[in-house]
């Protein structure tokens, strides 16, 4: 069994994409599959979309992603994990990949993002930059990472200590767990943040991360971008972002 987990909090324009397409993806593989969806605190219609799309709902509230990766994993039956943020639509190649590569002994992994529609300049720059040293560092973003349960298990789940870059911590964990390995096909997720927050903001809350260290991801304040009021996309037309409507 197949479990797609997705973390979810106020995400009634994307997260009917989201389901529509892990859902194909998983009837494409042709086994069986479940979709758990870990509603944390959400005000709007997320659970009641989430159930209209066929995914099991666990509702928490703890606002805080870690806790609800945590939530959605503790809730699932299969044995393989494929983490899928809200705003975010895979492929059926990427899903057959993740779990090929899982079939075939990897422990964990994670592949390229990008985003969906217009972006500004500067955050091209930086999906640019990074995406080689994820690569390189074998770092799975949020939006998409896999793993065994087993492994999932033996590192003891996402650090909820951690209010950001939970993922990277994880992926780090993963690693000494067996073989991690970066898929070649992409994922598109949202690009509203960098839509919606200009260069000074997103760049300068980078930066104060990396002053403070991980004293930084260990609060919500001054994580805005994530746990902050969600401001409305300049890109959504008719409920979602136009490439990302079926």
């Amino acid at each position: 069994m197949l479990s797609f987990i997705v973390p979810a909090h106020d995400e009634e324009l994307l997260i009917g994409a989201t389901l529509h397409a892990l859902d194909a993806a998983g009837r494409a593989l042709g086994e069986p599959f479940e979709i758990v969806v870990a509603d944390d605190g959400s005000t709007d219609a997320t659970a009641a979309i989430a159930r209209e799309h066929g995914a099991r709902v666990v509702s928490i509230e703890r606002r805080q992603i870690s806790a609800a990766r945590n939530a959605g994993a503790g809730a699932a039956t299969g044995e393989r994990f494929i983490f899928v943020d809200a705003d975010t639509v895979v492929t059926p190649e990427l899903v057959r990949a993740a779990v090929e590569a899982m079939r075939a002994g990897a422990a964990a992994g994670g592949c390229p993002v990008r985003f969906d529609g217009e972006v500004p300049l500067y955050a091209r720059l930086l999906l640019k930059t990074l995406l080689p040293l994820y690569r390189m560092f074998g770092l799975a973003s949020g939006s998409f990472l896999f793993c065994t349960r087993a492994a999932f298990q033996a590192v003891g789940g996402f650090d909820e200590t951690l209010f950001a870059a939970e993922e990277a911590a994880m992926s780090r964990a993963l690693h000494r767990q067996g073989r991690f390995v970066f898929l070649r096909q992409t994922v598109t997720t949202s690009g509203r943040k960098v839509r919606t927050h200009s260069a000074r903001e997103l760049l300068g809350l980078l930066g104060r991360l990396l002053l403070s260290g991980s004293r930084g991801v260990r609060r919500r304040e001054g994580l805005e971008a994530w746990y902050g009021e969600r401001r409305a996309d300049p890109m959504t037309t008719s409920g979602k972002p136009a490439s990302m409507r079926h």
